[in-house]
């Protein structure tokens, strides 16, 4: 969703795995790879509202601790910044990044 703060996201493929396609994401959205991330919490699954008429994501939280904040990003991304959650309000998010949010918190 352009000019909009998210997390790093993907959609997941087939039957696979979630924890691998989360992991898949941080490295190619963030340049993160799989040795320098450590999974913290996931919560259950959750749908959320989606920008498109009669649609929802199904999303898979997951929050990650970060050994190397070398980042590098793909095509997908124009910024970062690394905040508290207490900051989240003061950015203009895709919808429901809140809610995902506070599943992890």
């Amino acid at each position: 969703m352009k000019n909009l703060w998210a997390g790093i996201s993907g959609i997941i493929e087939g039957d696979e795995d979630p924890t691998y396609r989360a992991k898949r994401e941080v490295f190619e959205e963030a340049g993160i790879s799989e040795d320098k991330i450590t999974i913290l919490k996931t919560a259950e699954p959750m749908s959320v509202e989606s920008q498109y008429n009669d649609h929802e994501w199904k999303i898979h939280p997951y929050l990650f601790a970060v050994n190397d904040i070398t980042i590098t990003l793909n095509w997908e991304n124009s910024d970062y910044t690394w905040i508290s959650p207490s900051e989240l309000s003061k950015y203009q998010t895709v919808p429901s990044l809140e809610k995902v949010l506070a599943r992890l918190l």
